[in-house]
């Protein structure tokens, strides 16, 4: 079994769950040492801690921490030295929705949205970089280090009703690019991986119904909505010396979302 990630260590955020559930257990699988981070529910957390331990045979462990709280991070990356000795790889996942139209959004709902998608992600890629730049290169990667944000096809479509959540993700587009381009002289690479429809619990009423799903395909030219494992791997990818030469990017993993598939026939 090929284990590209082997003797490397990797920290999930929002991981208990959906998208960084899948990515921490595909990280796991390809050799890394994982923590995974959430922010409530700690039985669900060690459940799947012990399930991904089971599967991949890599050592898995939990810490609970509020990504957007700067106490709470540093006192996460001073437990990842302790126990792991360092980091290697960041996966920024942690993220939330509070919806609402324009003109009935409250102030707390757009400053939870932006302190947990933006803020949150700005004090972890922070702490990694520092984390990378104390302990120097190591023979396991060709990286001094990796960070990878987890955006969404919304840092470039507008989403009405969303403006809160479109506006993290499209802060979290720049901040990529502009920590990608101070570090990569260091070595450092920083790229981002957007999601399109993903079968998570977030957005369960968009597909668990027939009717559901088949509106949903209509925004997805592949036709099909994605799973959580398509973002794993695209993540064990970005992680691994196979994507050596690529920062300062943006994939998106969406089906054809981007191609704004409601212009197919002509407009």
């Amino acid at each position: 079994m090929q284990r590209p990630l082997a003797g490397q260590r990797a920290l999930i955020t929002g991981a208990s769950s959906g998208i960084g559930k899948a990515i921490a257990a595909a990280l796991a699988g390809a050799g890394a040492t994982v923590m995974i981070n959430y922010r409530s529910g700690k039985e669900t957390a060690e459940a799947i801690a012990h399930e991904i331990r089971e599967s991949t045979k890599s050592a898995v462990l939990t810490h609970q921490a509020d990504v957007s709280q700067e106490a709470e991070v540093i006192a996460m990356f001073e437990r990842l030295q302790a126990e792991f000795g360092g980091l290697d790889i960041l996966v920024n996942n942690a993220g939330l929705q509070r919806d609402a139209a324009f003109h009935e959004m409250t102030l707390e709902q757009w400053n939870t949205v932006i302190e947990v998608n933006l803020t949150g992600q700005f004090l972890c890629a922070r702490e990694a970089v520092r984390c990378f730049l104390k302990q120097g290169m190591r023979p396991v990667s060709k990286a001094l280090g990796k960070i990878i944000f987890i955006s969404s096809v919304h840092e470039v479509i507008p989403w009405a009703g969303h403006v809160n959540y479109a506006a993290s993700k499209g802060g979290v587009m720049l901040l990529m690019k502009s920590v990608a381009q101070e570090y990569a002289p260091l070595r450092i690479r920083v790229n981002s991986i957007c999601p399109g429809a993903i079968r998570t619990p977030i957005n369960r009423p968009a597909w668990e119904t027939p009717e559901a799903y088949q509106a949903l395909l209509k925004l997805i030219p592949y036709k099909r909505i994605g799973e959580p494992e398509d973002i794993g791997k695209a993540a064990v990818w970005l992680a691994s010396d196979d994507s050596d030469y690529v920062t300062g990017a943006s994939i998106f993993v969406d089906g054809g979302m981007l191609l704004y598939p409601g212009f197919e026939s002509g407009g």
